[in-house]
């Protein structure tokens, strides 16, 4: 059993390891019952902008029943993914939910504000397009709010074509086809 260090911080088992292009060593795994507080401790350090860009909506804290959708992910159509540093502190929480049909699954990822630039969405990205991938998934799309010009560039980078959301201008869909 996974136990806690302090609110905000898990102890690393059954991890993947990830570095990204800027050498931050990411222990990436499921995310697990005991992760709820380290979670909401996690998205308190995630700056109000980018609480709005991950939820497309405004919202001050993650609510109880957001956390618990994470932590209790279906594993059949949706993996709700940790990403922490060596030390065991969430550096980033991601998130892959697929469609009932089993072509689209979509792709959403938060990273804790003093670590943004650091290549950590772009390496949880990539994560989640080679886990579409290996599903069977023939397309993974994000839905982004324009401001997020971060994200939007990340995915342009990464292949994915931009669309707009229809009957919503202040959104767009980022999709790729998966090969």
């Amino acid at each position: 059993m996974v136990g806690t260090i302090q609110e905000d911080i898990v102890m690393i088992a059954d991890t993947e390891l990830l570095v990204t292009h800027k050498d931050v060593r990411l222990h990436v795994r499921r995310a697990r019952t005991e992760d709820k507080a380290p979670l909401a401790g996690f998205f308190a350090r995630v700056s109000p902008e980018d609480l709005r860009f991950r939820f497309l909506t405004s919202v001050r804290e993650v609510s109880h029943e957001r956390l618990s959708g994470m932590i209790h992910a279906d594993n059949a159509t949706t993996e709700s993914l940790i990403a922490f540093s060596e030390d065991g502190s969430i550096l980033g929480a991601a998130m892959l939910a697929g469609d009932k049909t089993g072509s689209v699954a979509e792709a959403a990822i938060a990273i804790r504000h003093d670590m943004k630039q650091m290549g950590i969405g772009w390496t949880l990205l990539d994560l989640l397009v080679e886990r579409a991938r290996r599903r069977g998934y023939r397309t993974i799309e994000a839905i982004e709010d324009r401001e997020n010009r971060s994200a939007i560039l990340i995915e342009r980078e990464m292949g994915f074509d931009l669309h707009p959301v229809e009957g919503d201008p202040t959104l767009v869909r980022l999709s790729r086809t998966l090969g």
